[in-house]
């Protein structure tokens, strides 16, 4: 449950996570999971091709602040080469591999990120009838993005479109208002209705918490505001997951605990009583549980490649296993030797009560 004493944190160290994660690679059953669910797709060519930029130039915001991304320039061969296969991996990702429409579009610019730990490329594509535009992502293939990006395509309200051949990853924009700027632009107008946002917050909270999704500062999750009769609803969803199953501790885990998220927490806390709260994390969890049996066998077709895939480091497994079993009062944590079966075991501690509400012939998940 959440009240103000919960957001002073119990660990008295800063909730930062770790300044440098590393690449961790998939291994041949993660990738034979990935061309089982048709995530694998053969590419004209790889995130190491679009490296080889020859200079770069400052992106600024509207307000003419720098950002974190840079535009890029490459020699023509190159630009030959990437443009005319980037517009296909965009029919790949929107239609399938259709290429009856990529004619009328165009690569209008390539943006390349130099913080975080993935450092992607964002491809900008154009309609060259209307103008309109588009974006997708160009990654480094990373296990615990994969495993991330899985877990919320199965497990939360949101669908991801994605794909993965040897290092490359492939990531559909996930369109919304970048959490930082919606607190900054948006939460203090008249227009918002703090109520229904406070509830999507703690929706949000309580889903990255289940699933051992860490790092969801406010430039890492988006903000959806969608008209609802004479109102509006909320979806904040996550768009970073290089930090799936990966820190030790766990307030890392909850996007209450960040101060960028300070101000969303006080929406919370002055509009939502405790009975409220408590009803919002119900219906998250119990939207969960619906489907992950929904989905059982292929979230435990996951969760036993998950299992003894090294995707953190062993002080972190044996520190959060540590934390999660004291909080929950479960031994059964510090049994966990990978974060795989970490994030078994609390799928399992999360879940189990309204798995048990669950008409028994659905009620066979990941034992």
């Amino acid at each position: 449950m959440i009240d103000s004493s919960q957001y002073i944190n119990p660990e008295n160290t800063p909730n930062n996570p770790s300044r440098k994660k590393p690449i961790y690679p998939i291994k041949a059953d993660l990738r034979n999971y990935l061309k089982k669910y048709g995530r694998e797709v053969k590419l004209p060519f790889s995130y190491k091709d679009l490296q080889r930029f020859t200079y770069t130039v400052p992106l600024k915001d509207r307000n003419g602040k720098d950002t974190a991304w840079e535009r890029v320039s490459y020699d023509m061969t190159e630009w030959t080469f990437l443009r005319e296969n980037l517009v296909r991996v965009y029919a790949i990702l929107k239609t399938e591999g259709d290429m009856s429409f990529v004619d009328h579009l165009d690569v209008a610019r390539i943006d390349y990120c130099f913080f975080g730990n993935s450092q992607p490329f964002r491809v900008r594509i154009i309609n060259k009838l209307n103008d309109n535009y588009d974006h997708y992502y160009i990654k480094q293939a990373d296990a615990s993005r994969v495993y991330g990006l899985e877990l919320e395509h199965l497990l939360s309200p949101n669908r991801m479109t994605y794909f993965t051949t040897n290092d490359t990853l492939i990531e559909e924009h996930i369109p919304g208002v970048p959490g930082d700027i919606f607190i900054q632009e948006h939460l203090h107008t008249a227009a918002t209705n703090k109520i229904r946002l406070a509830k999507e917050f703690v929706k949000f909270n309580e889903r990255c918490f289940v699933q051992l999704l860490g790092d969801m500062r406010s430039y890492n999750f988006v903000v959806n505001i969608i008209p609802d009769i004479e109102d509006f609803q909320y979806r904040i969803r996550a768009i970073d997951f290089d930090q799936q199953s990966y820190e030790g501790r766990k307030n890392l885990y909850l996007p209450q605990f960040f101060k960028d998220n300070q101000e969303l927490v006080n929406t919370v806390l002055q509009h939502l009583d405790h009975k409220s709260i408590e009803q919002y994390q119900m219906e998250e969890k119990t939207m969960m549980t619906f489907r992950l049996v929904s989905s059982r066998y292929r979230i435990k077709e996951l969760l036993d490649i998950m299992d003894d895939d090294a995707i953190s480091k062993p002080e972190k497994i044996k520190q959060l296993s540590e934390m999660l079993a004291e909080h929950f009062n479960n031994k059964q944590y510090q049994k966990a030797n990978t974060m795989g079966q970490l994030l078994k075991t609390h799928l399992k501690q999360a879940l189990r009560k309204l798995l048990k509400q669950v008409p028994k012939t659905r009620n066979k998940v990941a034992d």
